[in-house]
């Protein structure tokens, strides 16, 4: 089955009006045919917010935004992946939540970020709290899809316990920091994890300088089927990148070389 993949690589708008964005990428996506529209890591707020904004303005998955992201996928019949600052039930520090909602505006999946960013004189656990469950697989008429976040990209179990429950295409929103080494990394890190569990990877970063860009979309063997661009500047401006995919890609490549079957999971212990 063909799947029309659209990742929306944006910036935090100068008038914050967030919703209004979503809006703005969400007619584009439907203009193209899109059936699955994926969103950045932090798309709820600048990711220049502090400990105390950032608990502000945290909702809960059945808040104001949540309701407002699902009402957008139910108007123009989308899936829509994006992410959210989920206010802590227990009154601690928010987590950094993934959701997936349906074209009818319910909530397939969410996932709570389990690794969190400290590195490189960033601390994000001093400011949100670490999921403490992997993330799970949704099923759609597409085939399955799983959403992590971000640094999750660098802990290849999360990508092959996935695949393991059947995964399809995984989605990595995120706010991959540019520096020495790490538009390469998102790259290698991607396509790595495509070919090690034979499925779709997309990565959709935040546009702007400080971040690398760079959003694709990686096959079943690993090969760049589209991205944002290949010039560093291009890279990082704000686009929406589409792309159709054949789902059928996944068992073909799981048929002819099936690793996850040869695995021998008693001797990694």
């Amino acid at each position: 089955m063909e799947l029309r993949l659209a990742l929306a690589q944006t910036g935090y708008p100068q008038d914050g009006d967030v919703l209004a964005q979503a809006e703005t990428y969400v007619k584009k996506a439907h203009a193209e045919h899109a059936n699955i529209l994926a969103f950045p890591e932090y798309y709820m707020c600048s990711h220049a917010c502090d400990p105390q904004e950032l608990r502000a303005i945290a909702q809960s998955i059945d808040g104001d935004f949540a309701r407002s992201m699902a009402s957008l996928a139910q108007q123009h019949g989308l899936f829509i992946a994006y992410t959210m600052i989920e206010k802590n039930p227990l009154g601690e520090l928010p987590y950094n939540t993934s959701v997936l909602v349906n074209p009818q505006g319910g909530v397939l999946s969410h996932y709570r970020k389990c690794h969190l960013y400290d590195a490189h004189a960033v601390r994000e656990s001093g400011y949100l709290g670490a999921g403490d469950l992997m993330p799970q697989v949704a099923r759609t008429p597409f085939g399955d899809i799983c959403l992590a976040i971000c640094y999750d990209l660098r802990f290849p179990e999360v990508a092959r316990v996935a695949a393991l429950q059947g995964c399809d295409l995984m989605i990595f929103p995120a706010a991959w920091y540019d520096g020495p080494h790490k538009a390469g990394h998102w790259q290698t890190l991607l396509r790595a994890r495509a070919i090690e569990n034979e499925m779709f990877v997309a990565g959709v970063c935040r546009a702007g300088q400080e971040f690398v860009g760079g959003s694709l979309i990686a096959d079943p063997l690993g090969t760049v089927i589209t991205e944002s661009a290949h010039g560093v500047e291009e890279s990082k401006a704000e686009k929406l990148v589409v792309c159709t995919i054949d789902m059928t890609a996944v068992k073909k490549a799981r048929e002819a070389m099936p690793v996850l079957e040869h695995r021998r999971p008693e001797l990694y212990r």
